[in-house]
């Protein structure tokens, strides 16, 4: 249980994730970032490890992965990891969906990784950028029409997403449901077909319905249950000159047993001595996913399109020459430009085999 009394043993540094002075900070904490916690200091970079076994961590390039819609229109996303409350998916789809799509399963949370173009669906169409999250309730009826090859992270809980509770921000900070785009009804015509597949997305499938009709002949709708898009250009970050702040204070949505947070560029910590990358960690209660989008750490490129994968148990974080370059170019970098998207849970999350198989072995 929580105590007010932290001890403090041995050699410790008087201020939290900052003046090390050598030492390697060193983070074991309960439920992610907000339960007991115990800072370690210790002398030697944790992270400096082979691992042998399924607890390895992951580092994939996506632009190495092929998921079958990128060549083929009837083709499908490329499973990445799963587990009983989500799975994450890579789709790099060219070519508009001879079919429309259903996800039975749970929401589905997608993020633009590159490309535009148009999803058509039962609430009306919505456009889509760069940069976009995607949310389409469980169960809607939709189909994406690219205007150029568009890769999607895309996350689909067998659950309910949902806003993140007010905390002492208030209800807009960091993010603000009120930027969101909300699509205006409009029924689409028949094309001539004879009929018009819909295929439902679940683990046991596949299943397709074929209705007579356009199955996205809808005039209008009422409710707060519908689909939404929203840029991560209009997330507020929050940061702090004095400390590096947990991934929860960026946490965007989130469903049973996943946090979707976004990792965007803010202000450097200020403070001399603060340490700016995230501490080392191994956050056992929760599997973390992140995905680069782009940007950099202090003047170190972020590889877009790399996905790893650290899981719960197993120390992570950025390495100490990183480290050490931040702490060498305090005086000159101002700020944090990095782009990722982070995926936390709390049940172990399975590889799946075209992940494993384009490991680039930095743990091997």
């Amino acid at each position: 249980m929580e105590s007010f009394v932290h001890l403090r043993k041995g050699r410790t540094p008087k201020r939290l994730h900052a003046d090390l002075d050598g030492l390697k900070d060193d983070e074991l904490g309960r439920g992610g970032f907000v339960g007991r916690t115990a800072n370690i200091y210790r002398r030697h970079d944790p992270t400096a490890y082979r691992a042998v076994g399924p607890l390895r961590p992951l580092d994939v390039m996506t632009s190495e992965l092929k998921p079958s819609d990128a060549t083929d229109a009837a083709g499908t996303p490329l499973l990445l990891f799963s587990n009983p409350d989500c799975r994450i998916s890579l789709s790099r789809r060219t070519e508009p969906m001879p079919f429309f799509v259903r996800h039975v399963d749970g929401d589905l949370l997608s993020f633009v990784h590159a490309g535009a173009g148009l999803l058509e669906t039962e609430f009306g169409p919505l456009r889509y950028r760069v940069g976009d999250w995607v949310y389409i309730p469980k169960a809607t009826t939709w189909r994406q029409v690219p205007d150029e090859e568009t890769t999607l992270l895309m996350i689909e809980a067998t659950d309910e997403f949902r806003v993140p509770p007010a905390g002492p921000l208030g209800r807009h900070f960091p993010f603000d449901p009120s930027q969101v785009t909300i699509p205006e009804p409009q029924a689409i015509d028949d094309d001539g077909r004879d009929e018009y597949e819909v295929r439902l997305i679940d683990e046991g499938g596949p299943t397709s319905l074929f209705y007579q009709h356009n199955p996205l002949d809808v005039e209008g709708w009422r409710g707060d249950n519908f689909p939404f898009t929203f840029n991560i250009e209009d997330y507020n970050v929050i940061a702090s000159e004095s400390v590096h702040l947990p991934p929860t204070v960026h946490l965007f949505m989130q469903a049973t047993g996943v946090a979707v947070m976004n990792f965007l560029p803010r202000p450097a910590e200020t403070v001399p001595g603060t340490e700016r990358p995230p501490w080392y960690h191994r956050n056992v209660d929760y599997d973390e996913v992140s995905f680069f989008h782009g940007g950099d750490l202090f003047g170190i490129p972020m590889p877009p399109g790399l996905i790893s994968h650290a899981p719960q148990g197993v120390h992570h974080g950025a390495p100490e020459k990183a480290r050490e370059r931040a702490r060498r170019k305090f005086d000159e970098q101002d700020r944090v430009g990095w782009k990722v998207i982070s995926i936390d849970t709390t049940r172990r999350l399975t590889p799946s085999a075209e992940v494993l198989a384009h490991d680039l072995g930095q743990h091997a």
